[in-house]
């Protein structure tokens, strides 16, 4: 079925990246409202930011070995929360308005990185449960 669209495995992917940026906006939004702690509202969120940058690697990379999936999105929200780092005017402000907190973030922290490791570590393993239980039906 290569070439008629988007395949069931990227579709999947996609979706779930997009349960993930749903999860993550409510967490954000009711998390504290839920009375849950804050280490939970804080690094849940960056658990959940971790594993839809592996979904967002994954589908649109296809095909590639987990490891190789891993790599890039690691890759990826280390740049990231490096670029933080980086201050001028205008990456500055875009930083204070609700798009520039959810996509960069404002703060470096390495507890970060390390929560978006678990994040993608997590949803490395679970894409691949799935697509091992997709490939022996």
């Amino acid at each position: 079925m290569a070439g008629k669209g988007i395949s069931k495995r990227r579709l999947g992917r996609l979706l779930a990246a997009l349960c993930v940026i749903l999860l993550g906006l409510l967490l954000r939004r009711f998390g504290y409202d839920l009375g849950l702690p804050f280490l939970i509202v804080k690094y849940g969120g960056s658990i959940l930011w971790g594993a839809m940058v592996f979904l967002i690697v994954a589908c649109l990379a296809g095909l590639r070995r987990p490891i190789v999936l891993v790599t890039v999105a690691l890759l990826i929200a280390i740049a990231v929360e490096f670029s933080r780092l980086y201050q001028t005017p205008a990456l500055d402000a875009f930083r204070l308005t609700l798009a520039g907190k959810l996509l960069l973030g404002r703060v470096f922290s390495l507890w970060n990185i390390l929560a978006y490791a678990i994040g993608i570590a997590l949803a490395a393993v679970a894409d691949a449960m799935l697509t091992r239980v997709d490939r022996d039906q």
